[in-house]
């Protein structure tokens, strides 16, 4: 497995901020060589800027992961670049906020189609190469609410529970073909990223008691973690070849009650909503 991560070629998506560009940045420092996109032309930029100040010439290109065709070739182009590929983070990800009975059809479809179907395309179109070298890893980003669900996050809960599954049985298969490549899913509670502010906000007021501006700011103060703590955490997972990587202390709390209350932690949830939204 990777044992380090000098002179490893590693794949990131959505490299233009928050996380991606942590784990960029980091991975430079530890003698690595990066491929970065994003759909972000000008986040993706700056973060070439800052690999190129330390010394590093990245691969960089434009890429919408929901473009499956895309994504394939932007693998083939990788792999031609460099000759070889070594690690896969796919971390590109958007948020939506809508009940069920509001959510339009085509929200749906553009965040599944980023959220897993980037997942999917990015593991399925470097997957080939990654086994040609003499190790491999694939970094699968899911959630806090890959492990429960929340009121108003119906899509990305589908989203990030698909990751997850969708991650776990690839381990399992990995495993029993005695492949030289592994692979982890990490699960990220609130990190400090333009996520929120990024998303596709509905009026949930009936739900949250607050409007859409005020949903997104209730939420970011709740964000405790640094993308560099992030990035930081996932990597030391990677080389201890995790199955599962939790980031914060939201995220262990989560996941220590969904095991302790897997179905009723759906009252606590309800209950907390309720007791926010009579004093919103």
């Amino acid at each position: 497995m990777i044992k380090n991560f000098n002179n490893r070629v590693a794949v990131i998506t959505g490299a233009g901020s928050g996380i991606g560009r942590s784990l960029a940045l980091q991975i430079a420092d530890k003698g690595g060589k990066l491929a970065i996109s994003d759909v972000n032309e000008a986040g993706l930029q700056e973060t070439t800027a800052l690999l190129k100040q330390k010394g590093v010439e990245p691969h960089v290109q434009t890429l919408d992961v929901a473009d499956r065709k895309a994504m394939h070739a932007y693998a083939d182009a990788v792999f031609k670049h460099f000759g070889e590929v070594h690690l896969v983070f796919n971390n590109a990800g958007v948020a939506l906020g809508v009940t069920v009975e509001d959510m339009e059809y085509e929200d749906l479809d553009w965040l599944m189609a980023i959220n897993f179907g980037g997942v999917v395309s990015g593991t399925k179109a470097f997957l080939p190469y990654l086994q040609q070298s003499d190790a491999g890893h694939i970094i699968n980003i899911s959630s806090l609410f890959g492990l429960v669900s929340m009121p108003t996050q119906s899509a990305y809960n589908a989203a990030k529970f698909a990751v997850r599954g969708f991650t776990e049985s690839l381990r399992q298969e990995l495993e029993l073909s005695n492949s030289r490549v592994s692979c982890t899913c990490v699960h990220p509670g609130g990190i400090k990223t333009n996520i929120a502010r990024n998303a596709r906000m509905r009026d949930v007021s009936d739900i949250t008691g607050s409007s859409p501006e005020k949903a997104i700011a209730d939420f970011e103060r709740l964000f405790r973690t640094t993308a560099d703590e992030a990035a930081a955490t996932i990597l030391k997972g990677v080389i201890k070849n995790k199955r599962r990587v939790l980031i914060g202390n939201d995220a262990k709390a989560i996941d220590a009650l969904q095991r302790l209350l897997p179905t009723s932690y759906q009252r606590i949830v309800v209950s907390g909503q309720r007791a926010l939204r009579k004093y919103a």
